[in-house]
């Protein structure tokens, strides 16, 4: 008798799914492998990735080429077993049956920092989430 194993599924969010979503999508990849099937989503999608977040991303070895802004979609929505929306700006619902997250993210801009810099703490803070997001979904 075979035992089925189920891969869990997160879909993280953010206003465009251009920066943070697709860093925490880039980070759990990068961190779990096959072990967690992962999506990325915006609620109001821009037309292409934030170069300072791919770059950010880069710096890690995590290559993200192929990966663009996409529409939040119920299909997703079904397919997965956690949603977490990165930041304030993304307005959505949280689905009926699922775990459901806001990670209000440090945004260094507020206190003056921009540039490669503040990518890098957004960055940064979001891998120490996403870091801890994994060892809970590993645990189950």
């Amino acid at each position: 008798m075979t035992e089925t194993t189920h891969t869990p599924a997160v879909l993280f969010v953010c206003s465009k799914n251009g920066g943070k979503s697709q860093l925490a999508a880039g980070l759990m990849r990068d961190l779990a492998g096959d072990t967690v099937a992962v999506y990325s989503a915006g609620t109001k999608p821009g037309n292409s990735l934030n170069p300072e977040s791919v770059e950010s991303l880069n710096e890690l070895g995590i290559d993200v080429t192929g990966e663009h802004p996409k529409p939040v979609t119920d299909e997703v929505l079904e397919a997965v077993d956690v949603v977490v929306v990165l930041g304030t700006e993304a307005k959505l619902d949280a689905p009926a049956g699922k775990r459901f997250e806001i990670w209000e993210t440090d945004e260094p801009s507020v206190r003056g920092i921009e540039g490669m810099e503040r990518m890098r703490l957004v960055r940064d803070d979001i891998k120490a989430r996403v870091q801890k997001l994994h060892a809970e979904l590993a645990d189950k």
